[in-house]
């Protein structure tokens, strides 16, 4: 979600927040030209503008298409457009892109819904009209940083009369954010590079406890969307991974591990949000509009959706964005017709912050609940319900699904207050409410350990073995500078990430609507924890990894030299190794500039021309390049730290010296140049006749993302989707793939829907085993990967269709098995809007990596 929870007002507060030097001014053509390329803004660059505007008109449409990033595309261009290149003002252009369906459909009380689903109904037949309204409106809240109710991120108003004493709404996916005494887990990002669902769900279980302590009724997460399309997309590391299935297992487990605690998940965002720049409409530009086809939807985006509400989320939060040209929160196709219907979701869709921009339409579209509050809805919904523009039994539906959330979670016994640990003002004496539990300490650090990424390690310079001097270099060692809440008119740089990053200076300005800044590449005033924005982790103590290293330096008696801030440090050649710790910053509000930068590579580069035993550690908010030095005979080990949380240091340090065996795996593909990700690399701009409207087509690449386009497009990447190395060596053996017994292979499901889909889907149609030996001298944890090759055209090479994270010791064995499912070896087919199993021959293959896959056999349906 969105923190900016107060609308104009933010943008006005803050500008004094913002860079001095600021970028052209985007909302002129001659800005925007003068952003996209420096030149222009001197005197020689606008004589050769000018030189250039005399070529035949085939050089300037060439000249133009540079204005977009990516493989010179801006993926303009909408569904069903006429070709013309007149510039669009009017959104009846797009009428009827996305299909309407209505009305939305009411609540069903399915399944384990049924006796929340009764209880809901009555409370809501003994409400008025202006009850129901109440409960579907939020009321002035906070953004954890001055707050006028209390420090939660939204608010739904008590019902005295009713024994009802609302709802507190909060971020964030790491733990509960901008209050105090509270953890900070690893990021989504993280618990994907694990690939432990046990893990992920245990992690998912003591979040839970503490936004149930804090009185935090509704949990604003897991993220599922953004999935990953975009490469620098600002808050690909809120969510899991690229792939829908490792996302679908992983949000599954977390859904079910916070709603244990009776805490409601708000799955997000829904849907195809793919991109920061342009997401909230602004000036005269409306938010950018995914372009999503059908088959893509299904097999893709929607997929990780489906495996939440199949796990049973009570909630569900609708987009910033447009898709197919019609606003997410008012998209009665998504809405109404895939999620409540289709998926058969018996929970509430609740708006992004300010993510509302037309009251009866949403309503009607199948949203059920605005934040943090809006006029268009409050007296006005009242109004609509009155006249007839908003039936009686939608405004009823809109309440029973509220309702039914707070009664299947069990939250009408003996929850806390709402609110009762979240001080609307820190500053300000209060009563504390330690929300952290002794039982969590464990799956912290077991977290932060798993979710590193060992991508190199020549001649096993891992783990160290007591050295006698150490030199630490590196911005992303040490603690940020400051560490203290500070309220700042509602973006506060503790509350949101930005203590690292020059005090949240670049999210303030993403969350002001300024999206194309000279925004920076890093943080470069500390260790980051997490990335920026409402998903940010606010955790009570820290551990940075050189607070970490010194403390283990002093126990071995090792000798240790640091410099955190030169870009050319004096090195120490003597030093048995010397550590480089950086970062790749991202956050919400704004999509990264590039995927390297000149800074962090020059220092790795400097320090390793000096020591011939450099090692690297990322601390990496997505995808990072590492080509410009990963070659360099003296860069002997890389780390990807990714976002480890509050224990982010005694994770690193009990890696480096081998307390802990590395066993994460990458959830995404590292390509040896940008260009390998063509379009997909970076957001889609405005441009020519959509200036107004921005459009992404997603159609464009379809479902061939990340390592299903590399494997597509025969590009052989720096480090493979599932790679990751340990201190020991595995081996594959003894696959076997067997149909199941008295399976149903007929063409299509003929289930019920209940949540989730059909139910049918889920049926297990065939089992893949296999061994897997730990053929070195460590014990350790191996990630083994199954994919499948479903046959037919246009499909990827292979897909991710299982994993299992084996602890085995030295010299022993395990046995891995997979379940495949009707929904995992199937296909959507356009025409019968169902998913078809495909005849023939399923390839199956078992190994360590997308790439690595000694075993293969077949599947024949």
């Amino acid at each position: 979600m969105s923190e900016v929870k107060q609308g104009r007002t933010i943008q006005q507060d803050h500008q004094a927040m913002l860079p001095q030097a600021m970028s052209p001014n985007r909302s002129t053509w001659w800005g925007r030209l003068q952003q996209r390329f420096p030149i222009l803004q001197k005197k020689r660059g606008k004589a050769l503008l000018v030189a250039l505007l005399i070529l035949p008109l085939f050089g300037l449409l060439g000249l133009l298409a540079l204005r977009n990033r990516g493989d010179g595309g801006s993926g303009n261009g909408a569904g069903g457009a006429d070709g013309s290149s007149e510039l669009i003002t009017d959104d009846t252009y797009f009428y009827g892109q996305s299909e309407p369906v209505y009305p939305s459909p009411a609540m069903t009380g399915s399944g384990a819904w049924a006796d929340a689903y009764n209880k809901a109904a009555n409370f809501v037949r003994q409400l008025t009209t202006e009850e129901k309204v109440l409960l579907a409106s939020g009321i002035a809240s906070s953004t954890g940083s001055s707050g006028t109710v209390n420090g939660c991120s939204g608010n739904i108003d008590a019902i005295p009369r009713m024994n009802f004493s609302g709802f507190c709404l909060n971020d964030g996916g790491q733990g509960v954010r901008g209050t105090d005494f509270v953890s900070g887990y690893p990021s989504g990002l993280h618990v994907a590079a694990s690939w432990n669902k046990d893990l992920a769900r245990s992690r998912a279980e003591n979040i839970g406890l503490e936004f149930r302590v804090k009185g935090v009724h509704i949990h604003l997460g897991p993220v599922v969307g953004p999935l990953g399309r975009v490469a620098k997309g600002g808050r690909n590391w809120e969510g899991f991974s690229p792939d829908p299935y490792l996302s679908g297992i992983l949000v599954s487990e977390t859904v079910s591990g916070i709603q244990s605690q009776g805490v409601i998940t708000s799955t997000k965002h829904f849907i195809g949000n793919e991109q920061e720049t342009n997401r909230q409409p602004t000036g005269d530009v409306e938010a950018v509009s995914s372009n999503i086809d059908d088959k893509t939807l299904h097999e893709l985006y929607l997929w990780p959706f489906q495996d939440a509400v199949k796990a049973g989320t009570a909630n569900i939060m609708c987009s910033y964005n447009r898709v197919n040209n019609s606003y997410a929160c008012a998209n009665s196709k998504m809405q109404n017709g895939i999620l409540k219907t289709e998926l058969g979701f018996q929970g509430a869709i609740t708006s992004d912050w300010d993510a509302m921009h037309a009251g009866v339409a949403s309503a009607n579209a199948g949203m059920d609940m605005v934040m943090p509050n809006s006029k268009l809805w409050e007296d006005n919904l009242v109004k609509a319900v009155n006249n007839g523009s908003v039936s009686e039994d939608r405004l009823n539906d809109m309440a029973t699904r509220i309702m039914a959330g707070y009664y299947q979670l069990g939250q009408d016994q003996g929850f806390p207050e709402p609110g009762v640990g979240m001080p609307a003002d820190l500053t300000k004496p209060h009563d504390i409410v330690d929300a952290r539990n002794i039982s969590s300490q464990q799956i912290l650090l077991d977290g932060a350990i798993e979710g590193h990424v060992l991508l190199k390690n020549v001649n096993s310079t891992l783990p160290l073995r007591r050295p006698r001097m150490l030199s630490v270099y590196g911005y992303s060692a040490k603690n940020p500078d400051q560490w203290n809440y500070k309220s700042n008119g509602g973006v506060a740089a503790w509350t949101f990430g930005g203590e690292s990053s020059y005090l949240g200076r670049d999210t303030s300005a993403g969350f002001s609507g300024h999206y194309y800044n000279d925004f920076s590449d890093i943080a470069p005033n500390g260790t980051l924890f997490s990335g920026g924005g409402s998903g940010a982790v606010t955790p009570s103590s820290v551990s940075s990894p050189f607070d970490a290293l010194n403390a283990r330096a002093l126990d071995d008696r090792t000798a240790v030299f640091w410099d955190f801030f030169s870009p050319d440090p004096d090195v120490t050649a003597s030093s048995d190794a010397c550590l480089v710790i950086v970062n790749a910053f991202a956050s919400e509000g704004y999509d990264r500039p590039r995927l390297r930068d000149d800074y962090t590579d020059g220092l790795i580069r400097h320090v390793a021309d000096r020591c011939n035993n450099t090692i690297v550690i990322f601390h990496n908010a997505g995808v990072r390049l590492v080509d410009q030095w990963i070659d360099h005979p003296n860069v002997t080990a890389l780390l990807f730290a990714h976002l480890p949380g509050e224990a982010s240091g005694r994770a690193l340090v009990s890696l480096l010296y081998g307390d802990a065996n590395p066993s994460g795996k990458l959830p995404f593909t590292i390509a040896r140049n940008e260009s390998d990700y063509v379009h997909m690399a970076g957001p889609d701009l405005p441009g020519g006749q959509f200036e107004k409207f921005p459009q992404s087509n997603f159609s464009r690449e379809g479902v061939f993302i990340d390592y299903r386009h590399f494997d597509a497009r025969n590009i052989t990447p720096r480090y493979e989707f599932g790679f990751g190395l340990s201190y020991t060596s595995f081996a594959y053996a003894d696959l076997l793939v067997s149909k199941r017994d008295g399976a149903n292979t007929a063409r299509y499901p003929t289930g019920a829907i209940r949540e989730g889909g059909q139910q049918d889907l889920w049926d297990v149609l065939a089992t893949v085993n296999a061994t897997v030996r730990n053929v070195g001298d460590v014990d350790g944890a191996e990630v083994a990967q199954l994919y499948v090759a479903i046959p037919g055209e246009e499909v990827p090479a292979r897909q991710l269709r299982g994993f299992a994270k084996p602890f085995v010791n030295a010299s022993n064995e395990a046995v891995v098995s997979f379940d495949l499912t009707r929904r995992d070896l199937s296909i959507w087919d356009v025409d019968a809007q169902m998913w078809r199993l495909q005849t023939g021959d399923y390839g199956v293959f078992v190994g360590g990596s997308s790439r690595d896959l000694p075993l293969q056999g077949t599947l024949t349906i």
